[in-house]
């Protein structure tokens, strides 16, 4: 009974308890040797996350290229929440940390986190093994990935392993070649070719080395003392390091030591390396010590990477697994060109450490289990839903069956192709970072993908007859020759690609990724060269009705391509057809949760299990709240949101939103829009002031955010099952009685008609973001929140969007919107909020704020003559004219003043109304604030 009731008191805290706090971060400067410099030093500026209750499990994170210290504080509470002591630090070159780059080579970078690990046994936070054996995980993403592994390649007292997004051979990753004259391994998934001869990834190349360049200094210095590589604790305050050495400020190369230097310029300028840049390469690269890693290694990467591909990662789990080591191997649906890893894949990143370092929470073995995220068919937001399927084990490795393959013949004809002078113009297809925002794939595949007529080569599958999940890197085999008596230098460079065409023949570029391919030593007399291609891996759901083509083309805009004009024809080679691997597994689907945070969730199911009695007393808890804002949906007070010693992602805000109210948040990319829709709704804590609704503290797990529908991710509806019976299935997962739901009314509001009782997999965007809302509004909540409803909408659907808004709001409940399209909040809302970089710029009616500058605008019979007689209003503004319209300025007049004015002198007044529209008076509050 005892713990019934604790359970019951840790459910449901009182507004003035506090939970356990862990002290805060402390940060350090760590000297480490300078590499070969013996007599020399580099300080590393370093941040210590620690736990409530230490000594614990160390956990190292590394950052990627052009980031430092600070883009690890957020990963770095949340394993410090998990009981983890974390300390992240800035790689020499970068932040505040002073040294050269020198692309983690061994006596560089690795040797210095080899000294960060000695710091880490010293320190009184850290779970020791042994002697100078501190346990420790160590974990990054890109660049730190790859650190990462090196370490754990080069020290054993490594104990866990988490890679993200990163390479195996760098040399490969920058200069690939996706074709081989011998057949391509397929018993993994996303085996890459891995040939000689790349070619150059030019784009990417170039913002890696400008990101190097300035990598120090970025940071004003902070204050605070210095601690060395032996000392002890030092003070909350970010030390000061000392100044670079007077020979490393003027180097032209910047943060990069010369050696890197030197590569990258040869590199550049002739498009391939040398012996000494290839030898750079090869001695950076996880390649060389993947072998020798012998602590649990998880690799996670993204599907949408067009700088380190699926293929680094397979070779990577390939070389571990060899040696017997424990490997796990995770793709998501993101990358360097979509979203970093989201909550459920960094959850998967903990409980690894968790599993493998002990110490914490224990959870079970994750295993070695392979997991993939699919997203669903291609649609034109990035709501699309995802599911994520899990197979026993990576395919190929550690003795598991290899991956299962289907072959699709392709048809098409033997085709010349023209590679222009000085390789412009050139094909769009894929270019850096460039899908990092919130487009879909889908729709950046369909937008970027530009193919120029007489320089591409097509090749075409009969259409599915069924759905296909492309999952790993297709293969297929090309027979590339010269065409006698046209320019040719015996070598062709070419970009192979596969395309997803709908029936209607649209196209989207599978992962928006190409695969270059360098043939060399062709005849002049037209004799063709056959060779295998690795084309990108992907993961890419294939429509049944849908085909797949294959388009090789000479240029490509994100490559160096070759500067000499040349003609190839490109053919099939048999057997005339693309190997496409489908890993099988289980699949489930994940999902949002629209309505009520987890939290609560949670807290309602674990209600059920307590004995009645326990029931009734929680039952008779009291409830606190302001009373004077018992009838207010929702109050903010000077709230604050900081991420670290960053600027404020939310600044001193203070926002009254009434009963029946539309309200729209507004604000461009950075305002701070996201970060307070997720304070009010309890995802988020304040770092000060507070939020009420219906006069209670918000906080997680708060009762009383049953009241509050939302929407703020697109919902993972299951495809088979109709719109009826996803949102019965969402709402038994809250644990209310099904009568509570008021299915029926809110579908009603969502005019989704008979079309409910169909599978969710026939609906159209506009149906299937209907279906969403009409989840947001079960229970018919009294207050609803909604990020981006109109997203991907046609104007048709967004009409619809509208007056399904204006309907709820008549009810008397309020909805709080936030959204880009400025036009629809003016038509949708009644009120707006504008905010930006984190502060309240101005709230008020839509009028009200569309008419801050005091103008109007008269539609008349006779401009001029109207014009003259506003003019003579006293104290009037400007006044200009626009066909029929007359602008004015009415400076403190009400615009009633000006009519009668006009009528008096017998002008007809055919319509008023403010002169901006909500976008113009956006622009201007925002131009304002930003002076």
């Amino acid at each position: 009974m005892v713990g019934f009731v604790l359970a019951g008191a840790m459910l449901w805290p009182r507004e003035d308890e506090a939970a356990p706090t862990p002290p805060p971060p402390r940060h350090a400067l760590i000297d480490v040797v300078d590499g070969p410099s013996r007599g020399e030093r580099v300080q590393i500026d370093a941040t210590l996350y620690s736990p409530v209750e230490t000594p614990a499990p160390a956990v190292l994170l590394t950052h990627g290229f052009g980031g430092d210290k600070n883009s690890l504080a957020d990963q770095a509470r949340e394993l410090a929440a998990r009981g983890f002591t974390v300390l992240t630090y800035s790689a020499r070159g970068f932040g505040r940390s002073t040294g050269k780059i020198a692309l983690n080579a061994p006596e560089y970078e690795v040797t210095d986190a080899r000294q960060i690990v000695d710091w880490l046994a010293r320190q009184p936070e850290v779970r020791r093994d042994g002697d100078n054996d501190p346990r420790i995980g160590v974990g990054g993403a890109s660049y730190g990935g790859a650190l990462s592994l090196l370490l754990a390649g080069s020290d054993p007292r490594v104990d866990a392993v988490a890679g993200m997004t990163t390479y195996n051979d760098l040399g490969q990753a920058l200069l690939p070649n996706a074709a081989s004259s011998r057949p391509i391994p397929a018993r993994t998934p996303a085996h890459g070719s891995f040939g000689p001869n790349g070619v150059f990834k030019q784009s990417w190349a170039g913002l890696l080395f400008a990101a190097g360049a300035h990598g120090n200094g970025a940071s004003p210095p902070g204050n605070g003392p210095r601690q060395g590589a032996g000392a002890g604790p030092s003070t909350a305050q970010p030390p000061t390091p000392r100044p670079p050495r007077p020979d490393t400020q003027t180097s032209t190369c910047g943060q990069f030591t010369e050696a890197v230097c030197a590569a990258y310029v040869e590199i550049a300028q002739n498009g391939a390396p040398g012996p000494r840049a290839q030898a750079l390469l090869d001695r950076v690269s996880p390649q060389r010590v993947a072998d020798r890693i012998t602590a649990p290694t998880l690799l996670v990467q993204g599907t949408r990477d067009t700088l380190f591909g699926l293929d680094q990662a397979d070779a990577n789990a390939r070389q571990i697994a060899a040696s017997g080591t424990k490997t796990k191997v995770v793709w998501f649906s993101g990358g360097h060109d979509g979203a970093a890893p989201g909550p459920q894949v960094r959850h998967r990143i903990g409980d690894w450490f968790a599993f493998h370092l002990g110490g914490v929470p224990p959870v079970p073995d994750p295993g070695t289990s392979f997991e993939y995220e699919v997203n669903g068919p291609p649609r034109r937001n990035s709501d699309g839903s995802v599911r994520t399927v899990t197979a026993p084990t990576y395919p190929g490795i550690g003795g598991a069956e290899r991956s299962a393959r289907f072959t699709l013949p392709l048809s098409g004809d033997l085709a010349r192709v023209v590679n222009p002078p000085g390789g412009s113009p050139a094909a769009t297809s894929s270019l850096p970072g460039v899908g990092a925002g919130e487009d879909s794939p889908e729709q950046l595949g369909r937008a970027l993908a530009m193919e120029v007529p007489g320089q591409v080569a097509t090749f075409r599958t009969e259409p599915l007859t069924s759905q296909l999940v492309v999952s790993g890197a297709p293969q297929t085999r090309l027979a590339i020759s010269a065409v006698p008596g046209e320019p040719n230098t015996g070598q062709a460079v070419l970009f192979a690609k596969l395309y997803d065409v709908a029936p209607d023949g649209t196209k989207t570029l599978t992962g928006n990724n190409v695969a270059p391919i360098r043939v060399t030593g062709i005849p002049q007399d037209g004799t063709p060269v056959e060779v295998n291609v690795a084309l990108p891996g992907v993961v890419q759901s294939v429509e049944a009705g849908h085909r797949l083509e294959l388009a090789v083309s000479t240029t490509d805009q994100a490559f160096a391509t070759p500067e000499e004009a040349a003609v190839h024809r490109v053919g099939l080679a048999g057997p005339n057809a693309v190997s496409v691997p489908a890993v099988r597994g289980a699949t489930a689907a994940t999902h949002t949760v629209p309505l009520v945070p987890l939290a609560v969730i949670g807290g309602l199911l674990l209600l059920l299990l307590l004995v009645g009695a326990l029931g009734r007393l929680l039952a008779r808890w009291p409830a606190r709240g302001d009373k004077a804002l018992a009838g207010t949906p929702l109050a903010l007070s000077d709230v604050s949101k900081w991420y670290g010693r960053r600027a404020a992602a939310v600044n001193d805000m203070s926002l009254r939103v009434e009963r029946g109210q539309v309200v729209g948040l507004l604000g461009p990319n950075g305002a701070g829009k996201s970060t307070t829709l997720r304070m009010l709704l309890g995802l988020v804590r304040p770092t000060s002031g507070e939020i009420r609704m219906f006069g209670h503290k918000v906080r997680p797990g708060a009762p009383v955010l049953s009241r509050v529908g939302a929407l703020v991710e697109g919902p993972g509806f299951l495809p088979h099952l109709s719109g009826v019976d996803n949102l019965r299935s969402y709402w038994a997962a809250t644990g209310r009685p099904l009568l509570q739901a008021r299915i029926d009314e809110a579908l009603d509001i969502a005019e989704l008609g008979p079309a409910a009782r169909r599978p969710v997999r026939t609906y159209s965007q506009g149906m299937r973001q209907r279906l969403a809302i009409a989840q947001a509004m079960l229970g018919l909540p009294e207050l609803l929140v909604l990020d981006e409803p109109t997203n991907g909408l046609d104007p048709a659907q967004i009409h619809q969007m509208r007056e399904l808004l204006r309907r709820y709001a008549a009810t008397g409940r309020t909805v709080v919107v936030s959204s880009h399209l400025l036009s629809e909040i003016e038509k949708i809302c009644t009120h707006v909020v504008v905010m930006h970089e984190g502060r309240l710029v101005t709230a008020g009616s839509v009028e009200d704020v569309v008419t801050v500058d005091g103008g109007a605008t008269f539609r008349v019979d006779e401009p001029e003559r109207a014009a003259d007689t506003l003019r003579s209003i006293e104290g009037l503004g400007t006044v200009e004219t626009d066909g029929n319209l007359v602008h004015a300025d009415l400076a403190g007049h009400t615009p009633a003043v000006a009519v009668n004015a006009l009528v008096a002198t017998g002008i007809a007044v055919n319509q008023v109304g403010p002169r901006h529209r909500l976008e113009d008076a956006f622009l201007q509050l925002v131009g304002e604030e930003q002076r």
